[in-house]
């Protein structure tokens, strides 16, 4: 089937947020009502168990490339945030019952009638994405439209993103076309252009994102980790550390007797 997944070139996305409605619309997902967060024209805010789609909006006092004016030099950055499909994903790691799977294209898949919402994966999600929802516990996320994906179909958010800003395809075709953009962007000037979580060696925390960015600016501004790291990664470590910690008390223990006896003698 090959490896699935997306490419976000945040410079081409207007904010029309039609990713968030198709996904909503083909998921059958509730809505999370109209209200606006207060700190932006965002009326979604983040990620969560009704939301497998969300377009950041971020302003911020920085002109873009050739667009100074000198007065109220200003930039809006936007983002089609989701599921990132992590290579070494936390979630699927810290799941105790199975519930999550691999899925034959590569991608990270929630089965809602395995789930018992223990909450164990939403912890482990060093994005912050799996969420319980609160009418019946369980956690959901992005699929990336599995069930399309069966049908030899593109996913929701890709099919009605106006702009080409939400890419799907092979991933190893992705990241192709990816270096080629941000080729393309610094030879224009945009010297900031550069990818986020495209392979393991442009993030080593996830062994490399199957649903990847292009960022202009720092991945905080578009409220993404800049390290992130699954938390199984660190298990080994722990236990090394756990186990000289023990040979320390042991050695400590046999020194005592020892210089105890000699000390009676």
């Amino acid at each position: 089937m090959g490896q699935k997944g997306f490419f976000t070139d945040t410079t081409l996305c207007i904010g029309c947020k039609a990713c968030e409605v198709a996904c909503k619309q083909w998921n059958q997902l509730p809505d999370d009502g109209f209200r606006l967060t207060g700190m932006s024209y965002d009326n979604t805010g983040h990620l969560g168990a009704s939301t497998w789609r969300h377009v950041a909006f971020v302003e911020r006092p920085v002109p873009m490339p050739g667009q100074t004016v000198g007065l109220l030099d200003f930039s809006w950055l936007m983002s089609s945030d989701v599921c990132k499909h992590c290579q070494r994903a936390g979630c699927l790691e810290a799941c105790p019952t199975g519930a999550i799977i691999r899925t034959e294209f590569d991608t990270v898949y929630v089965q809602p009638d395995v789930c018992n919402g223990c909450g164990y994966c939403v912890a482990a999600c060093p994005f912050g994405v799996i969420d319980r929802r609160e009418d019946d516990g369980r956690a959901w996320k992005c699929t990336l439209c599995y069930d399309r994906l069966g049908e030899d179909m593109t996913p929701a958010c890709a099919k009605a993103c106006p702009t080409a800003s939400i890419q799907f395809g092979d991933v190893d075709e992705l990241r192709d076309r990816a270096q080629l953009r941000v080729k393309a962007l610094h030879e224009k000037g945009w010297e900031a252009a550069y990818l986020y979580g495209a392979d393991a060696d442009n993030q080593p925390g996830t062994g490399g994102l199957n649903a990847f960015f292009l960022l202009v600016d720092k991945p905080e501004v578009y409220n993404l980790p800049p390290d992130p790291v699954v938390p199984t990664m660190k298990g080994r470590e722990s236990w090394r550390m756990a186990g000289w910690g023990a040979l320390g008390m042991a050695a400590l223990a046999l020194g005592a007797v020892l210089f105890g006896r000699e000390g009676r003698a």
